[in-house]
């Protein structure tokens, strides 16, 4: 591992020691190697990940979404600059599994949160095209252990897209927070239900102006709706509160209430166990995402696989039968 690659002027040990000195410039290479669809980078980022596990896990983990126009931007710009005036080093991630079909912009996320691409306490990366949902929160993911390594000790993960991306960051994250519009009673009708399923925090956005009676009566009408929900923990009940990152107010008890979780969560050994269920399930989503690639790899198999969707498409196989014809094309040798 201390050999010096071909391909890196420097060893895997260097760049991690680059890393936990918090280079920003050894950051940048580490997390373009990781990104990298190379099969000898890939090996090359694996070694790297590896050495810098042992300084990873001491970041609160953070995943913030809501539908467009919600203000996510704003909020994580205003309670960034608040979290670095509190002594915090502060990375944001994003999970756009779009990106794919736009290319993504990391001048797009750094306009939007001008401030904290600013401050040089902050570090803003946005997701890679990686083409599927699964290949962006696993470089999300990795890239979060290589901003951990580097000192960063709040790390929020925003959902740009919509739909599984909720659910993906929910998976990688200690703390899940939903930011709602003022809005009626129409606007309960569109919440998801999966999503508040699984938010930690509610907070109704855009209480200012002429909105703040409204944004109370919304963050009302979202207690109710939570009341007829089974709460993900015992220990935490999600709170619903009304902010205005505009105006940089109820950020702070926004921060309260998630420090509260943690230290909850802690006492009971609830964070350490769900930290190790997200290992586990991202361990298991890379093996499905390797198998289908090793399948896709084997001419045999890619022309079979086609010959079943077209038989499964007119009917005349089961789906249980294709795919047990697929799983042994992949072990029989």
């Amino acid at each position: 591992m201390n050999q010096r690659p071909k391909r890196l002027p420097f060893s895997i040990a260097e760049l991690a020691d680059g890393v936990r000195r918090g280079d920003r410039a050894m950051l940048a290479r580490a997390i373009t190697l990781i990104e990298s669809t190379r099969s000898d980078d890939q090996e090359l980022a694996q070694d790297l990940l590896q050495e810098l596990l042992p300084s990873t896990g001491n970041a609160w983990r953070i995943g913030i979404t809501g539908v467009p126009g919600v203000g996510k931007s704003t909020t994580i710009d205003q309670l960034g600059m608040n979290l670095i005036a509190k002594g915090h080093k502060v990375a944001v991630l994003a999970v756009d599994p779009t990106s794919s079909r736009t290319g993504g912009s990391i001048l797009g996320d750094k306009t939007r949160m001008a401030r904290l691409a600013a401050s040089p306490n902050a570090f803003i990366r946005p997701s890679p095209s990686a083409g599927t949902l699964g290949g962006v929160t696993r470089r999300t993911r990795e890239t979060m252990l290589l901003v951990e390594a580097a000192g960063f000790d709040v790390v929020i993960v925003e959902t740009v897209g919509v739909g599984q991306s909720e659910t993906a960051v929910a998976e990688m994250v200690d703390f899940f927070l939903v930011l709602m519009l003022p809005g009626g009673g129409d606007e309960l009708q569109g919440i998801k239900k999966g999503v508040i399923e699984i938010a930690d925090m509610i907070v109704v956005n855009k209480a200012d102006g002429d909105n703040v009676e409204r944004a109370r009566r919304t963050a009302a009408d979202y207690r109710g709706a939570l009341n007829l929900l089974m709460p993900r923990s015992e220990t935490w009940r999600p709170p619903v509160l009304v902010a205005s990152a505009v105006e940089n107010r109820g950020l702070d008890e926004v921060w309260e209430k998630i420090a509260e979780h943690r230290s909850r969560m802690s006492a009971t050994g609830e964070l350490f166990d769900r930290r190790q269920s997200q290992a586990v399930r991202w361990m298991r989503d890379m093996l499905h995402e390797r198998l289908l690639s090793e399948l896709k790899a084997r001419k045999d198999a890619e022309s079979r696989i086609a010959e079943l969707e077209a038989q499964v498409r007119q009917g005349t196989i089961t789906v249980p039968r294709a795919v047990e014809e697929v799983v042994r094309l992949l072990i029989r040798d």
